[in-house]
């Protein structure tokens, strides 16, 4: 699942979300392509985690499947994606019932009862026969990929398969927190659309509309401040412990590239315990430090920044599956971004 589908008990998920704040840009891309009846067939849609990647994604899987014909007169005339909430797609879409519309995305594993830390490639390879079905009423068939970073190189290339060939009135919306460390194979495939980390003002408007529970203000101005223009983020920040642990970590990256060992102790310290949320929200700064070091610097830097982020992530994931101690991922994790930073 991904940085913008947050703890579904707490906040509104992306699927269920039909506001989108500080993206008008980038969506009035969207309604234009898809006016003009040439819209392209694959988008990667990229920025850092938590800022609505995937609430513009379901906003248009929404309005193509509500809206079938791009020369219907509700189309042309349209200002915006939006579509009522009533809407029988919409609905669909909420409940996880629309057949036209594929989502790929970490599934649980019924066994453990917790969430696989990728996306299978058996459930990659599903989308080979979701597009090569009969589409339904309205003849579109949409997937969103959420998020493209969640895959291995094996779902990766099964990806790839569909992209090269792609039926006709075919959308793949691909979400990526770092598309520059995508495969050069897929990003040749898609039309790019980056998003930035949002205002403020954004960020605590979208925080007011998703929140499920009322918050005192002063905690929400905190969380914003804090959350670096996502949304994920500052919903998360409304806990206490999680603005102490951001903390932690933001001392630690100015210390880059030669951290303090007793900080990275008490780190580790922190990040004790079995609770997945922590252990997120850590990785989650971390991929944020990586994004913004893919977003400048030469080529070659940006490789070594690319390398370190799927070290980073492969060892958090084992840390997830095996249930092991998190105070040696820490030294771990600061010991590649030291490398990432040096370079």
């Amino acid at each position: 699942m991904s940085d913008d589908s947050a703890d579904d008990r707490d906040v509104l998920l992306p699927r269920e979300n039909f506001a989108l704040f500080g993206h008008d840009e980038a969506e009035q891309a969207l309604l234009a392509s898809y006016q003009s009846t040439r819209i392209p067939h694959a988008w990667l849609i990229g920025g850092p985690p938590g800022i609505g990647k995937a609430t513009l994604a379901y906003r248009l899987a929404r309005f193509v499947l509500a809206h079938p014909d791009p020369k219907a007169p509700q189309v042309q005339n349209a200002t915006s994606l939006a579509v009522d909430e009533d809407n029988l797609v919409a609905r669909r879409i909420a409940a996880q019932a629309q057949g036209d519309l594929l989502v790929l995305e970490r599934t649980i594993n019924e066994q453990t009862g917790k969430l696989y830390t990728v996306i299978r490639v058996d459930d990659v390879r599903r989308s080979v026969g979701f597009f090569g079905s009969t589409a339904g009423e309205g003849g579109w068939r949409i997937a969103i990929v959420d998020a493209v970073d969640d895959l291995q190189r094996e779902g990766a290339n099964a990806l790839l398969k569909v992209l090269e060939e792609p039926p006709a009135r075919t959308l793949l919306l691909l979400l990526s927190h770092a598309p520059g460390r995508e495969l050069p194979t897929i990003r040749s495939r898609c039309r790019r659309l980056l998003l930035r980390p949002l205002a403020d003002d954004d960020v605590a408007r979208a925080v007011a509309h998703a929140a499920r529970r009322s918050a005192d203000e002063s905690d929400v101005k905190q969380a914003v401040g804090a959350a670096g223009g996502s949304v994920g983020r500052a919903l998360r920040f409304l806990d206490e412990k999680a603005l102490a642990l951001r903390q932690r970590v933001l001392d630690l990256f100015a210390q880059l590239p030669n951290p303090d060992p007793r900080a990275l102790h008490a780190l580790g310290d922190a990040l004790g315990g079995s609770e997945p949320q922590t252990l997120a929200a850590f990785m989650d700064l971390v991929n944020g430090w990586l994004s913004a070091q893919l977003d400048r610097g030469e080529a070659s830097r940006k490789l070594d920044v690319a390398q370190a982020w799927e070290k980073v992530n492969r060892a958090a994931r084992d840390v997830e599956t095996y249930n092991l101690e998190r105070k040696p991922l820490v030294f771990a994790v600061f010991g590649l971004l030291a490398q990432a930073a040096r370079a």
